[in-house]
């Protein structure tokens, strides 16, 4: 039974990582997205060369240029120039 269940578990947490969104800051600069999960806010600051996964179950995120985008998950925020692109 309990491996049943910690089976179980590390399939939904590997699920769960294929699944999330990441942000790649290619700049020198610290560069923040505003990312909105659920109702709440956070603030996303990626330090220049930075990478980092969020967004596990979609969200939306605010650009640093303002721009409001809804993620599913699966997208990658690439942040070069100041600009961000979406792939």
């Amino acid at each position: 039974m309990w491996k049943s269940l910690v089976a179980a578990v590390a399939l939904v947490a590997a699920i769960g990582s294929v699944h999330a969104a990441s942000a790649v800051n290619k700049d020198a600069e610290t560069r923040t997205l505003v990312v909105t999960e659920g109702g709440s806010k956070t603030d996303l600051a990626l330090a220049g060369g930075e990478t980092v996964e969020f967004c596990p179950n979609g969200c939306f995120v605010t650009l640093p240029n303002g721009d409001l985008e809804a993620l599913t998950g699966s997208e990658t925020v690439e942040i070069s120039g100041g600009v961000a692109r979406i792939k």
